[in-house]
């Protein structure tokens, strides 16, 4: 049997290690900011106490009973996090850092510290320093809005649809319509931001008003 304050210094532990991860979440206006990973940190910890706890006192020889359970109720929880939309996934980084905080808050609940404050670690590294080298290799692409608004589309249509064959980025959705005495050349792809830059580099001259925005601002 644990005393209280074994009990009690896991649990903090555990919060403090979710709080930390959460931080970061919140830093880049993330979904699972430091309040929601510290409760999943904390309550996966307190599962993890009490599974081993209530056998014990219960005489039950199972003490992995609820633990199993738990990992089952993450999973449905970071599920929530993972949205379709408009042909691309959303939210996958945030079920996954979900699932990992669980494993963290299980890990200070069974009292294995280091593993629990290492594993916290490499959770950081991973989305700090990871995300800044995808983001200066241009490795993270998104689905983002292009629109050209113009007195000959007809010329900005083809023009487009050359060099995007050049760069090799295949095209979501491409239209061509009316706005007073001007057309509007709009046009959907999922591209890195370098090539992002491309485009509007190409096509940005007099006489064409260049507009770019992610795919929710259009639904805005």
């Amino acid at each position: 049997m644990l005393t209280t304050s074994t009990i009690l210094l896991r649990l903090t532990l555990a919060a403090l290690l979710g709080a930390a991860i959460g931080v970061e979440r919140d830093l880049h206006k993330r979904p699972a900011g430091i309040r929601t990973s510290a409760f999943v940190c904390l309550a996966s910890a307190l599962f993890t106490i009490l599974s081993v706890e209530v056998a014990h006192r219960f005489g039950d020889p199972s003490t992995t009973r609820i633990v199993s359970n738990l990992v089952q109720g993450i999973g449905f929880l970071g599920a929530g996090a993972i949205l379709r939309e408009n042909g691309g996934i959303t939210g996958l980084t945030t079920a996954a850092t979900i699932f990992v905080e669980a494993a963290i808050g299980m890990a200070a609940g069974a009292g294995f510290y280091a593993v629990a404050g290492f594993s916290a670690g490499l959770v950081l590294f991973g989305l700090v320093v990871m995300a800044w080298v995808a983001r200066r290799l241009n490795l993270k692409v998104r689905v983002m809005v292009f629109r050209f608004t113009t007195s000959h589309a007809e010329s900005v249509a083809a023009e487009l649809q050359q060099f995007l064959a050049e760069i090799k980025v295949p095209m979501q959705h491409f239209r061509i319509s009316m706005a007073g005495a001007a057309s509007v050349v709009e046009l959907e792809a999922e591209v890195t931001h370098r090539q992002q830059q491309a485009i509007l580099e190409r096509v940005n001259r007099p006489g064409i008003v260049s507009e770019v925005m992610t795919t929710a601002s259009r639904q805005e």
